[in-house]
């Protein structure tokens, strides 16, 4: 592997992780813009400006831009997150000056009215099939809840009302203020020449206006927090619990990931063995989520409306228990492999790197290799995981609950 990197003269930062041994190339604009950089009044335009970067530009129409993708065989999609707006593509590497064009186009398309007024329309589509899966409605209360009056709380997809009550001019404001190029990097993974991506950025991206906008990072401080949604019409009961945990920043994150495999994975975890092969619930889970300047346990519980007071007592005893003795050198030599068969499985492909490639550049300004990682990875030793739960033990802040009973005690 060859790491580049090159900034261009209006703050584009380009990064590469090459290999000429790769069957493909993996290509990403990662926009450090998501609903945290949202104002109420916008809440959805980040999720909402990802659909509208397919509709295309003067040059290409919205039926070029997935044609020439489908023509050169190329794997693409866009998704967005509370910070990050990512548009990626995979392909074969003789494709290249191609894919990097239509992708180079999505940053910057023509933001159309008729476009624009045609897929509100999708966006209000999709706010109703999300409202329908009650974990994801469970995930946006308990986010909105534990994040209150910090930004992360923002929804991704905003609300019928704030999508409906958008018009394509805020949208447009609000592109030009996040699209920056100071705010996006084009990250590369696989075969590709280094003097040609240069060659091919400096085409597309050279013109694009300079600039960055500001993040406030500050590490949110949530009060204690519990609701619950009631669904008589479903047979299950959804649990969501939030605490906080390091940052994307933090070196604690590492050990925090170990002791989520540990304690909450879907399989083999002590939360598994616990209550899911027993057959107490469908699902029992804990997960580790970093953001900028803040990190959060994500704790998500599915089973039998009877049972969720018992099995929350379970869990709640299963935290206590780490919390007070630690964890075992076993677990956490078996987590330590589980999570490097993960790392260097996912990395066999430029597609699997990119994603790991780009968010430690966003969020940490650092090239870390599959090496890199694997090493960091073996460094960790039980004194930092209590370290770790020393400072952000397991527990819950607060608690959303979907399903059909009146009330869950904490």
């Amino acid at each position: 592997m060859i790491f580049h990197k090159v900034q261009l003269d209006n703050g584009l930062q380009i990064i590469a992780e090459l290999n000429p041994n790769a069957h493909s190339v993996a290509v990403g604009y990662f926009v450090r813009t998501g609903s945290r950089d949202e104002t109420p009044e916008v809440s959805g335009v980040s999720h909402f400006l990802e659909h509208m970067a397919f509709k295309g530009n003067e040059k290409y129409s919205p039926d070029d831009v997935n044609r020439i993708f489908d023509e050169i065989g190329a794997n693409y999609n866009a998704s967005t997150s509370e910070e990050i707006t990512l548009y990626y593509g995979s392909f074969l590497p003789e494709y290249i000056d191609t894919a990097l064009e239509l992708l180079s186009t999505l940053i910057y398309p023509s933001l159309r009215q008729e476009d624009f007024d045609m897929e509100k329309k999708v966006i209000l589509e999709e706010i109703g099939m999300y409202d329908d899966l009650h974990s994801f409605t469970a995930y946006e209360k308990v986010m909105q809840a534990h994040f209150k009056g910090h930004p992360l709380g923002s929804s991704i997809l905003g609300t019928v009302q704030s999508i409906t009550d958008l018009t394509a001019e805020q949208m447009c404001e609000y592109h030009a203020q996040q699209y920056m190029a100071g705010n996006l990097t084009l990250a590369i993974a696989g075969n590709a020449n280094w003097n040609r991506i240069q060659e091919l950025a400096n085409k597309f991206c050279a013109h694009w206006p300079a600039g960055a906008t500001d993040r406030p990072t500050d590490e949110a401080t949530p009060a204690e927090h519990s609701q619950v949604i009631i669904e008589k019409g479903i047979q299950q009961q959804h649990i969501m619990q939030l605490a906080p945990a390091p940052s994307a920043q933090d070196p604690l994150r590492l050990p925090a990931e170990l002791v989520s495999v540990i304690i909450g994975d879907d399989s083999n975890s002590r939360l598994y063995w616990k209550l899911v092969d027993t057959g107490l619930a469908e699902s029992a889970e804990i997960g580790f989520n970093e953001y900028d300047g803040s990190g959060t346990w994500l704790t998500y519980l599915c089973s039998d409306p009877e049972l969720t007071e018992s099995n929350l007592k379970l869990i709640q005893e299963t935290f206590d228990e780490v919390n007070q003795n630690g964890i075992t050198q076993e677990e956490l030599d078996r987590a330590k492999n589980k999570l490097a068969s993960r790392l260097v499985l996912r990395s066999e492909r430029p597609m699997g790197r990119l994603s790991s490639l780009g968010g430690n550049w966003v969020y940490r300004q650092e090239y870390i290799s599959v090496e890199d990682d694997l090493k960091l990875l073996n460094s960790v030793t039980l004194d930092s995981i209590h370290n770790l739960l020393k400072k952000y033990p397991l527990k819950h802040s607060t608690t959303a609950a979907v399903g059909p009973m009146t009330s869950v005690a904490d």
